[in-house]
């Protein structure tokens, strides 16, 4: 897994870690701050913010003796042009499929209003 779009998803797979990220949103935070509502031990979280800083979705700097941790939202621009290419393409494949089963229905209607045509002769 050397790609940054790879290492992003394998980030955010465990829950605890999207959480984290979901908090993130609202402000920075400290590793103390961010243990605090779980059951896990401050190095728990330090361990699931290194696999996240790995992955490029936070930072971490230096605030006098504070060291906050920093969401970088530039890496959801990635994720998000990635899932968006597949989903129109997914959605280019369902319109094409519309237009099949729209002509078929269509084919069936002309079928079937000619044999009731006929038989009403």
């Amino acid at each position: 897994m050397t790609d940054q779009l790879s290492r992003v998803f394998a980030a955010l797979a465990d829950p605890t870690r999207r959480d984290i990220v979901a908090r993130l949103t609202v402000a920075d935070a400290t590793v103390g701050a961010l243990a605090e509502p779980y059951d896990v031990s401050v190095q728990a979280v330090s361990k699931h913010l290194k696999v996240l800083e790995d992955a490029g979705l936070v930072s971490r700097s230096r605030d006098a003796q504070r060291r906050p941790v920093h969401l970088e939202a530039e890496v959801f621009d990635l994720m998000t042009k990635w899932i968006e290419r597949y989903r129109r393409q997914a959605e280019e494949r369902f319109s094409r499929l519309d237009a099949v089963l729209a002509e078929m229905d269509s084919d069936t209607d002309h079928r079937s209003g000619s044999t009731r045509e006929g038989t009403a002769s």
